[in-house]
């Protein structure tokens, strides 16, 4: 056992230790909740949101909805250190010059930009609007950050009366005219935008720059509404009308757990992947329509989807194994070749302890071959009795007794060789 402990120990502390390195470097375990900013209670963000929520509770995960102004607090919530988030809806277009500690999941939906005017104004572009009274959105909003980057680049923040109102307000200012525009960002335009599109003082623009602005501003795409897409029984609306359309993200910390962006982009693509208003079956979530950069596991995840083991494993127990595979593969790469080099020293560490009687034997029978009287002889018998008993008390494992019974018997052969020189000593003599 002291030969087994003197090799195998070492070898036992020595993978602990690997161990223990191997573990500094693999990812704790996904948290259990999580906090996403969604925007307004009743807005398409938050309907969304509450969605993933369920979609997320199956393994298990609390997706903590939190209601905020719209995309640029929810950038804010992101980049807070108390009180923020781990994940949010971001619109396209909305980010800030400082965007470090974010990354992009993915893009999920185009959210068009609606203008509605009132009837009487003859507005063809946005430059028309010159001097007009504007609901561009509630402050934090995606809406009015767009808005207000559109407006600048027609020229129209010079002369215009720029009203922070969005939502509900807004739809109700301009149908009792008390303001000549609103603009409205959102997938879902039903039910909200249903009164202005039934209104016969109130239109819908139909964007002729929409090419140039999409050429302009990368983050945004043409979408057309379809004649009659909205409601076929009233043909609504009565004609084609063409959009500009940013792409809503979902944006996160840069240290959110991979294991729930994957779970996330699971959800996104359960949610978004049949198509809606908008897009085709199969375009979100994708890597294509976002300001911040991609994170590397959500677009590995987006190019080759999940792993084998998530694929076929229920979450919890997939992060698991895949945590620990992490671990194991530093401690493999360790072990093999302490595990191929410790048998051969163990042997010899046995063995050592017998074949080191080997040398005291010999010179014992160099000695004997010198001796020329009989006390010599005897005091080299005495030293072989002392030789024997020592070896007698050596303990060695059942596997190399062949061996020290070989030394044993090679012992009571040096004895009867040195007895016999005794004998015939003194008759030669």
């Amino acid at each position: 056992m002291r030969d087994f402990l003197k090799v195998y120990a070492p070898i036992g502390i020595l993978l602990v230790a690997g161990f223990a390195v191997a573990s500094r470097f693999v990812n704790p375990a996904p948290p259990r909740h999580v906090r996403m900013a969604a925007g307004a209670p009743q807005g398409a963000y938050a309907e969304t949101a509450k969605r993933y929520r369920d979609i997320l509770a199956r393994d298990g995960i609390t997706l903590e909805v939190v209601a905020t102004q719209g995309s640029l607090d929810n950038l804010r919530l992101l980049q807070a250190t108390t009180g923020g988030v781990d994940v949010a809806f971001v619109q396209g277009g909305t980010g800030s010059p400082d965007l470090s500690g974010l990354a992009s999941i993915g893009s999920v939906f185009f959210e068009p930009l609606w203008i509605f005017v009132r009837d009487a104004l003859p507005v063809r572009s946005l430059a028309d609007l010159q001097g007009r009274r504007l609901a561009i959105g509630a402050e934090g909003s995606g809406t009015r950050a767009l808005t207000l980057q559109l407006l600048q680049a027609s020229g129209v923040p010079d002369g215009a009366l720029l009203l922070a109102l969005g939502g509900d307000e807004a739809v109700q200012r301009l149908l009792d005219g008390t303001v000549d525009a609103a603009f409205f960002v959102t997938a879902r335009p039903l039910p909200q935008l249903e009164p202005l599109l039934r209104a016969k003082h109130v239109r819908l623009i139909s964007l002729s720059q929409a090419d140039a602005f999409a050429q302009r501003f990368r983050f945004l795409s043409k979408v057309i509404l379809s004649e009659g897409r909205l409601d076929f029984s009233t043909n609504l609306p009565i004609k084609d009308v063409t959009l500009l359309a940013p792409a809503a993200a979902l944006v996160a910390r840069e240290d959110l757990h991979p294991a729930i962006m994957d779970r996330l982009i699971l959800a996104a693509t359960e949610v978004h992947g049949a198509g809606q208003l908008f897009t085709e079956p199969g375009q979100f979530p994708a890597p294509r329509f976002v300001d911040i950069p991609m994170s590397p596991d959500a677009e590995r995840y987006l190019k080759i989807g999940p792993t084998f083991l998530r694929r076929h494993l229920p979450f919890w127990a997939a992060t698991m194994v895949e945590r620990f595979m992490v671990m194991l593969i530093p401690i493999v790469t360790l072990m093999l070749p302490l595990i191929r080099f410790a048998p051969p020293v163990y042997h010899w560490q046995v063995r050592r302890r017998i074949y080191r009687w080997y040398g005291t034997l010999r010179a014992i029978e160099r000695r004997s071959q010198v001796a020329t009287s009989a006390s010599e002889r005897a005091e080299i018998l005495e030293q072989l009795d002392a030789v024997e008993a020592d070896v007698r008390r050596v303990q060695v494992p059942l596997g190399f007794a062949e061996s020290h019974y070989h030394l044993r018997t090679h012992i009571q052969f040096i004895k009867r060789v040195v007895g016999a020189g005794r004998e015939t000593g003194p008759a030669a003599g």
